[in-house]
């Protein structure tokens, strides 16, 4: 069995610099995408190491994730395009795979940026030979297991950093970004969580990188140092308002430690989970069986959104808050994630549309994605029945539901879950480096 390397150990760090070659150890392959048109995209052919071919036959707009081809989607406007342009919430995709450059055809339909995770990755290079070669090379270079699991991640990360650098550079670092997570194994260490954050950050070399960072109690002031440091982050995991505040408080409390005149290039989203919120607290309202109680399905998650964008306009505002605007801050947006419905008796756009309000993020997989594109609202909904969310939220505790332990147990399922979905990845990997006979048991 290969050894595991600790996740910020500088691994090859040197061989990334400030151009758009990937790592001397993959030689950056052709990719092909459909471009209907002409687009602005389309002049990255000739600035970057990613080529673009024509293809006739329109697909869904679905990133497949597979070897070789593209969607060969058509561009056109879309339920996106207004969704940013009339409301101010930025559409992003919550997925990433190879080909990256089948994200094209989401970008030209609206999308402005994309998140990642452990799982994603976890899906994506198992169910894929896409990364076989590039793993084949790294592997018979001497990578461990755990180092080869980076060089492929970060590769994918800083190619949807250059589709996207377009984006960023238009709204002004704004939009645009791509989130690598640091490694789920360091939810619990604060200066483990540092270290890696600078080292992520250092090799993928990305302006429009996000690096993503648990809201676990450990990582709180994770949060602060990384951003006093001058790096952009995507705050991931947060499930109770409480912790909300919290991570707000380590956005502030970096930017004034940072002792940086400008402080305009060091963004935050904090990404407020939903769904998973009502995936757990439905099953708590069944057992308590009453129709009272049985009538709140379904309405947690959203209520507690609504209040923690309250909470969002509260704390980026007053004199704080316009101390640090005179140095060109800018607000840590809430991100809308876990999109996704997981109850089909439910509106598949239920964790879309009634989150619609300016200066936010929703990040959305696939279902959620198709969903929002073919039916979904483009208004400001976000705010238009305040009142109604605190008396489901306040109706909910009267039940016996406890936003503590909802918090705090779905943070630690979060967590779990991240981490299994790593390690199964990493043995996945030993299993396909032993059948190449490249690794010795």
């Amino acid at each position: 069995m290969a050894t595991i390397s600790k996740p910020w150990s500088p691994i090859t760090a040197t061989t990334y610099t400030t151009t758009k070659t990937p790592s001397p150890v993959s030689p950056p392959p052709s990719f092909a995408v459909t471009l209907a048109g002409t687009s602005s995209l389309s002049k990255l052919a000739a600035s970057s190491s990613l080529s673009f071919t024509q293809s006739p036959l329109p697909r869904p707009l679905v990133v497949r994730c597979a070897g070789s081809g593209g969607n060969g989607s058509p561009t056109k406007r879309t339920t996106l395009h207004e969704l940013y342009e009339k409301q101010g919430q930025s559409p992003w995709y919550d997925n990433l795979c190879r080909p990256v450059t089948d994200l094209v055809p989401l970008i030209e339909s609206g999308v402005r940026g994309v998140t990642s995770n452990p799982a994603i990755f976890q899906k994506a290079i198992s169910s894929s030979d896409a990364y076989n070669e590039q793993f084949r090379e790294l592997v018979q270079s001497g990578k461990d297991i755990e180092s080869a699991y980076w060089e492929l991640v970060v590769k994918d990360i800083q190619d949807a950093c250059i589709l996207f650098e377009s984006i960023y550079d238009e709204t002004d670092g704004a939009d645009g970004y791509v989130s690598v997570e640091v490694s789920p194994r360091l939810a619990d260490d604060t200066k483990g969580t540092v270290e890696a954050a600078k080292w992520l950050h250092k090799w993928v070399n990305r302006r429009n990188v996000y690096i993503k960072i648990p809201a676990t109690a450990p990582c709180i002031p994770s949060i602060q140092e990384t951003i006093a440091n001058g790096i952009s982050v995507n705050v991931t995991l947060i499930f109770s308002l409480s912790r909300y505040e919290a991570v707000i408080n380590a956005y502030l409390d970096g930017l004034e430690a940072s002792g940086l005149d400008d402080l305009s290039r060091v963004t935050s989203v904090a990404s407020f989970f939903v769904s998973r919120v009502d995936s757990l607290v439905d099953k708590l309202l069944e057992k308590n069986g009453s129709p009272e109680a049985l009538n709140l399905r379904g309405k947690a998650a959203v209520a507690q959104a609504v209040l923690a964008y309250q909470l969002y306009q509260k704390k980026f505002s007053g004199p704080r808050w316009e101390a640090l605007v005179k140095k060109g801050a800018k607000k840590q947006r809430v991100l809308w994630a876990s999109t996704s419905v997981k109850n089909p008796a439910y509106s598949d756009t239920l964790y879309v549309d009634p989150l619609i309000g300016p200066d936010t993020v929703s990040t959305m997989p696939d279902q959620a994605l198709q969903a929002y594109i073919g039916h979904g609202t483009v208004a400001r909904t976000i705010d238009s029945n305040v009142s109604e969310a605190e008396g489901v939220y306040n109706a909910l505790e009267k039940f016996g539901i406890d936003w503590s332990y909802v918090g705090n147990q779905l943070e630690v399922e979060g967590v779990e879950s991240f981490k299994k979905s790593f390690d199964s990845l990493l043995v996945t990997l030993q299993q396909k480096a032993d059948s190449l006979k490249l690794v010795s048991l």
